[in-house]
């Protein structure tokens, strides 16, 4: 039935960057999104942890009758987006760093990538790399970036501090391109425009996500009359601490719901 909801989910308020762009894409679906916030971030935490949190929230999401799961965390894509696919039937559309149109788009011939650990260390990144010559890429881990998104900061000193720190190698080799591997990144885009400066291009995969799940569902004739979509969010954290960060990135009249125990 066309009315089932997409199933989107990250370990926090991160993927409400590619969230957005999939409310624009597609504004008449109907949107399920889980904040793991419980186990935020994944960027640092053991393999084995973050596939069985993909799969509980994939399980959640699948009994609500989702159409199609959006994995709106880079880590979590490079983790675990084989083993969804091969679990599932629907469509599960996953996160890859905007390496291709940075490549493609860079003067200087040195582009930046923003990212986890975790995303960084994974058999799928090094794969997009070898898939993409033309430029030299920069690759560079930001640890604490998205516990300062989780936090709201996203312009206090701290963040500014720790951005700050990690733009400096890559701006001093010369990147004039810079791609946001992780989806909290994009909320802190204006900061790092500000401190990039204004000749450095600053790229994310969200818009290309949307469209993805749009040609996806469309494909196998799953995409939602005309009608009004709407928005229900859970989390595995406390949606009272949570609440206050979900309404500033996303807007006010949300529901937020405790995500039920393992």
């Amino acid at each position: 039935m066309t009315l089932r909801p997409i199933g989107v989910f990250d370990s926090g308020v991160g993927g409400l960057s590619v969230l957005r762009e999939i409310r624009q894409e597609l504004p008449h679906e109907d949107l399920l999104y889980v904040a793991d916030s419980a186990h935020a971030p994944y960027g640092d935490k053991p393999l084995a942890l973050i596939e069985k949190r993909t799969l509980t929230i994939a399980e959640f999401l699948l009994e609500r009758d989702a159409k199609a799961l959006v994995i709106a965390c880079n880590t979590a894509t490079g983790a675990a987006a084989r083993l969804l696919r091969e679990r599932y039937q629907v469509p599960v559309i996953a996160m890859e760093p905007a390496v291709k149109p940075a490549v493609a788009r860079t003067r200087s011939g040195v582009v930046g990538v923003l990212a986890t650990r975790q995303t960084l260390a994974s058999d799928k990144f090094s794969a997009l790399l070898a898939s993409h010559g033309g430029a030299e890429v920069l690759a560079q881990a930001c640890p604490g970036l998205v516990e300062r998104v989780e936090a709201g900061d996203l312009e206090g000193e701290e963040t500014r501090a720790l951005l700050a720190g990690y733009l400096e190698p890559l701006l001093n080799q010369g990147a004039d391109t810079l791609v946001l591997g992780c989806t909290h990144y994009p909320h802190l885009a204006p900061l790092i425009s500000e401190l990039a400066g204004p000749a450095v291009e600053v790229l994310d995969s969200g818009a290309a996500v949307a469209r993805q799940v749009r040609r996806r569902l469309a494909e196998v004739g799953l995409l939602a009359p005309t009608r009004g979509g709407r928005e229900f969010f859970w989390t595995s954290g406390d949606p009272a601490r949570l609440y206050p960060i979900l309404a500033r990135l996303w807007g006010n009249n949300i529901e937020l719901a405790a995500l039920p125990p393992d």
